[in-house]
C-alpha cells in the first residue's frame, strides 16, 4: 500500500519523507513527487529469528510517496491531489513552528481534501443522470449509483468524514474507482519546533485522527549522525531521539494493515496484508501457486514462538492451529502453508 505524505509548501513534508525513508528526495521530482519503498523495523522478526538462526532475514515494506506542496489558496490544489489519489492512506504534515497555527492547517487541508472529492462526485452525478435521461439495460445499476453518489456528495457539503458512513461492502466497491480523499484512513504529523517544549498538547489536536508531534528537521539531523556521536548529542543537547521504526509502525497500523510471519531456517519473513485479510489471500501474498494450492494454513501466535522457544514446544502445547482458507489473519500470526502442487 502507498502511503501518500501530503502538506502545504513549506510543512516539512519532504523533510518527514526523507527522515523515514532515509533517502534524499530528488529536487526535480518536486513537482511531480517521488515514492519508495522502505523496510518496517519490527522487533518480532528479530526475535524469531533468534530462534529459527534462518540464513536470511526479510522485513516487509512499505511505500512512502512524497507528493508536490499544494498552495495554501487552494487554487490548483484539487490537481495536485489527483497525483496521489492511489494512495491507501494520507499522512498530512502540518507546522507548529514560526508562530504557524496547526490547527488552522488540518482544517484548511481538510476543507482541500473535501473541495477535491466534491468535484470528483458531482461531476460523476451529472454523467449519471445524463445517461438515466436515455434507454439503458443497467438503468437499475445506475439508479443505485446515483442514489449512493448523492448521499456523498450530501456528507461531503456538511464535512462529514466519509469513513463514518455506514457503509455496504457493495456501496465501498461502487465507490472505489473514486479513489476519494475522505475514504482514506489518516495519520496527522505536527512538525515541531526543534526546542519546543511541551510536544504532548498537539497531540490531541484530532480527536478523529492519530497524531504524531515531532521535530522532524531534528530527528532527520539526528539520523544522519553516526551512533556515537548522535547518542553524544542528545546527552549534550538534552533532547530524545524517536524511533523512527515505532512511527513506520504506526503507518502500518493507520493505515489498515497487519503484519504475519513466516519462518524457518531458510528465512524468516515479516509480510504486510490488509486488515480482516484471509488465509488464502496471505497465501496469495506469498505466491500465487500456494494460494492456487492452498489445503490448510498452520499458525501459531508469535509470542508463543518466543515465551517456549520452538516449534517443537509449541506443538507440545497443542498451541499450533489448523485453519481453512476463510480464516481471517490476525496481526502476529506465525503461519506455514500447506499446499498441493
Amino acid at each position: 500500500m502507498k502511503i501518500g505524505i501530503v502538506g502545504y509548501q513549506g510543512t516539512g513534508k519532504t523533510t518527514l519523507f526523507e527522515w523515514l525513508s532515509q533517502t534524499e528526495a530528488d529536487p526535480a521530482l518536486a513537482h511531480l513527487g517521488q515514492s519508495v519503498t522502505v523496510p518496517v523495523p519490527d522487533p518480532r522478526v528479530h526475535r524469531l529469528a533468534a530462534i529459527y538462526q534462518p540464513k536470511k532475514v526479510t522485513l516487509a515494506g512499505l511505500e512512502l510517496a512524497d507528493t508536490p506542496g499544494l498552495a495554501p489558496e487552494q487554487e490548483g490544489n484539487a490537481a495536485k491531489l489527483a497525483s496521489i489519489r492511489e494512495a491507501g492512506c494520507l499522512v498530512i504534515v502540518v507546522p507548529a513552528f514560526n508562530g504557524q497555527d496547526p490547527t488552522t492547517q488540518l482544517a484548511n487541508f481538510r476543507d482541500d481534501l473535501l473541495l477535491a472529492d466534491l468535484q470528483i462526485v458531482a461531476g460523476r452525478i451529472e454523467r449519471v443522470r445524463d445517461s438515466l435521461r436515455k434507454p439503458r439495460p443497467n438503468r437499475d445499476e445506475l439508479a443505485k449509483e446515483l442514489e449512493l453518489l448523492e448521499e456523498i456528495h450530501r456528507a461531503l457539503e456538511v464535512g462529514t468524514h466519509l469513513l463514518q458512513l455506514e457503509l455496504t461492502p457493495d456501496q465501498q466497491r461502487m465507490l472505489r474507482s473514486f479513489q476519494l480523499f475522505n475514504l482514506k484512513p489518516r495519520f496527522v504529523v505536527v512538525n515541531l519546533a526543534d526546542d519546543e517544549p511541551q510536544p504532548e498538547q498537539y497531540r490531541s489536536l484530532d480527536g478523529e485522527t492519530e497524531v504524531e508531534a515531532v521535530a522532524v528537521r531534528l530527528q532527520h539531523e539526528l539520523a544522519r549522525l553516526p551512533a556515537d556521536e548522535r547518542a553524544a548529542f542528545c546527552e549534550e543537547m538534552g533532547v530524545v531521539e524517536v524511533d523512527r521504526g515505532e512511527i513506520l509502525r504506526r503507518l502500518v497500523a493507520a493505515s489498515g494493515q497487519i503484519v504475519f510471519f513466516t519462518a524457518g531456517e531458510r528465512e524468516v519473513r515479516s509480510w504486510m496484508v490488509r486488515q480482516g485479510c484471509t488465509a488464502v489471500e496471505a497465501a496469495a501474498a506469498i505466491h500465487t501457486d500456494l494460494a492456487r494450492g492452498f489445503v490448510r494454513a498452520e499458525v501459531m501466535r508469535w509470542e508463543d514462538l518466543v515465551r517456549l522457544g520452538s516449534e517443537r514446544e509449541v506443538k507440545a502445547h497443542n498451541l499450533v492451529r489448523r485453519e481453512s482458507k476463510d480464516y481471517v489473519i490476525q496481526d502476529g500470526d506465525v503461519i506455514y502453508i500447506q499446499h498441493h502442487s
